[in-house]
């Protein structure tokens, strides 16, 4: 095992089997004390750590901050100002726009005197064909007060009729008349912060945070102060890196998921750490920024997605003074969204060791919206992907078994949301009889025989499927191990073959890699990208009907976001793409059609 010298906490917890065949897992840790809302955050360290960066975002050559001093001191304006309009926990704000120092002073203001924040993905503005989605979400919540940083950039969001009823802000109002500029609020208002802040406590709601729909409709996710409260102050037990020393985060993962908005931006905040936000991503045209980024500042923590970091490997190999500049300081790499490929983690491994001798803690953990995220983490070294960890303290996971060593996880804790905002019965079909969340998502042991080694991820339910014989296929791995496979060919690929005689997938490529052309219909003829799959897929070990792909088709078209082929946090509503490419499945499932690979 490589050397490491960042402090870990190792795994410490119980399994109880109870009489009915469920496993009750919990920490063996007791939970620390909780602070009652993100302001105690930013007090403590307004008054320990005045003048120490807080929040910083990208202004021509270098950056534009916020030190902790200044941003509770705006926090406070802000907040007057929203209280001189008599908001409140009624009057809740829609944020259409991204990450930004102005929409964090916003949702601290909001949160410090009890007004509900909702942001969405800034897409559902951007794109005109997303603008239904924008709609059913300002349906759901009625916002008093919509943000949005360049209100020239989302003016044809902002005239949604749904929107009519609600103050326009914006940090560049574009000279239009009816938009209050963001200055205005960080003059004040005659509102009375300090009493406000009082009554708030850790029942407050303090997000309304909209699921991606991916599995059903949008629900607005009530997410309490104790709830993420509690979530950092689990996540401080399990790292103590993070008290170690104030964490540094470059990072580009969206506010408007929680993974993002709440676990990134409160883990800066609850330790008095500083938090660069990244205006690139993981996506062509935009990731050179996020090299750009991180040239000019270096992180002690690191939060990506698989994807994010195939392509940051493939830069640090190219270049040393960046590749020690990454990992220099750097105690903790943390991915997640999926399983991180063994390539990817290793090539981390052998240039963190090149870089300074030792390897960051590289983890992961799991969790949801509901759940303020994290539940179960990865809290000390492992040598590959893909395990998440035992349970943080406080929470109970109840373990229900499925079939074949599989279980569904269920949760309890003080990290679980109450429910969903204005849906009395979604709320109560989300928690079973003894009042776990219930999740839909399945896990496996590491190690049946030692509890402590933690769990490993094994999809979802919902996505698995039987083929006619009646054999059933496990997607969720089945897919992370084909996106391995075909790495960097297929950008995201969907399994087919419910109630068929064979498993196929439709493959949504890379761009950069494709050379052929549509034929029309929605596949892609390109002979040397086909040969490659099928190459690659035959190439797999194993032959049972379980995991063998026996067909492949490539899409000429990448999912599209405004027909819901694509949740809000950037994954793939598979539901939906089926029943819109239905044609083209019926194609991948043919006998004789030239345009499918067969394997």
């Amino acid at each position: 095992m490589p050397r490491r010298t960042a402090r870990f906490r190792p795994h410490a917890a119980t399994v109880t089997r109870r009489a009915d065949g469920c496993l009750l897992m919990q920490s063996s840790d007791a939970l620390g004390p909780v602070v009652a809302r993100t302001g105690d955050w930013l007090h403590r360290w307004a008054a320990a750590a005045p003048e120490r960066l807080f929040l910083a975002e990208r202004s021509g050559a270098g950056w534009r901050g916020e030190s902790y001093g200044a941003a509770l001191e705006k926090v406070r304006a802000i907040a007057s100002a929203l209280l001189a309009r008599g908001m409140g926990a009624g009057t809740p704000i829609l944020v259409l726009s991204g990450n930004g120092v102005d929409h964090g002073l916003l949702a601290l203001a909001a949160q410090y005197v009890g007004v509900p924040l909702t942001p969405v993905a800034e897409q559902y503005a951007l794109v005109e064909a997303a603008h239904p989605r924008l709609a059913e979400v300002a349906r759901i919540v009625r916002p008093r007060m919509v943000f949005a940083a360049d209100a020239g950039r989302h003016a044809r969001a902002l005239a949604l009729p749904d929107l009519a009823g609600a103050e326009i802000v914006a940090s560049d109002t574009a000279g239009q008349d009816r938009v209050t500029p963001f200055a205005d609020l960080l003059r004040g208002g005659g509102g009375a912060p300090d009493a406000a802040h009082a009554l708030t406590g850790p029942d407050t709601v303090a997000k309304i945070l909209m699921t991606s729909g991916s599995t059903s409709a949008p629900k607005g996710v009530l997410t309490t102060q104790r709830m993420m409260c509690v979530n950092q102050a689990q996540l401080a037990h399990a790292l103590p890196m993070l008290t170690d020393r104030p964490p540094v985060l470059v990072d580009w993962l969206p506010w408007n998921h929680v993974f993002g908005g709440s676990h990134n931006f409160n883990m800066a905040l609850a330790h008095g750490g500083t938090l660069y936000i990244d205006d690139g991503k993981p996506a062509p045209g935009l990731f050179d920024r996020t090299l750009e980024n991180l040239r000019l500042a270096a992180g002690t923590l690191s939060f990506n997605v698989p994807l994010g970091y195939a392509m940051l490997v493939a830069a640090l190999e190219k270049d040393a003074t960046l590749r020690r500049r990454f990992f220099g300081d750097l105690d903790l790499m943390f991915y997640a969204g999926a399983s991180l490929p063994q390539d990817v983690w290793q090539a981390l491994e052998r240039m963190a060791m090149e870089v300074r001798g030792e390897v960051p803690l590289m983890t992961t953990s799991w969790g949801l919206t509901e759940t303020a995220p994290a539940c179960v983490l990865q809290q000390e070294p492992t040598d590959r992907s893909g395990v998440v960890g035992v349970p943080l303290p406080g929470v109970t996971v109840k373990l229900v078994p499925d079939h074949d060593m599989r279980c569904e996880i269920r949760v309890k804790g003080p990290n679980v949301t109450p429910g969903y905002f204005g849906d009395s019965d979604r709320t109560a079909q989300a928690f079973d009889d003894e009042g776990f969340l219930v999740t839909g998502d399945a896990m496996r042991f590491v190690d049946p025989d030692d509890p402590a080694r933690g769990l490993r991820f094994d999809g979802r339910l919902s996505e698995d499927f039987k083929l006619l014989s009646g054999t059933w296929v496990r997607a969720t791995q089945l897919r992370l191990e084909l996106l391995a496979c075909l790495a960097p060919l297929a950008s995201d690929l969907v399994l087919t073959g419910a109630d068929r005689d064979e498993i196929g997938v439709l493959i949504f490529p890379n761009p950069a890699a494709v050379r052929g052309a549509p034929d029309g219909e929605g596949a892609l003829l390109d002979p040397e990208l086909l040969a490659e799959i099928r190459r690659r897929l035959a190439a797999r070990p194993g032959t049972a009907s379980s995991t063998r792909v026996a067909r492949a088709l490539v899409l000429a078209e990448p999912p599209s976001m405004p027909e819901g082929e694509v949740t809000a946090k950037g994954n793939l509503n598979i539901r939906r793409v089926l029943a819109r490419r239905a044609a083209l499945l019926d194609r991948l499932h043919a006998d004789d059609d030239p345009a499918v690979t067969r394997i």
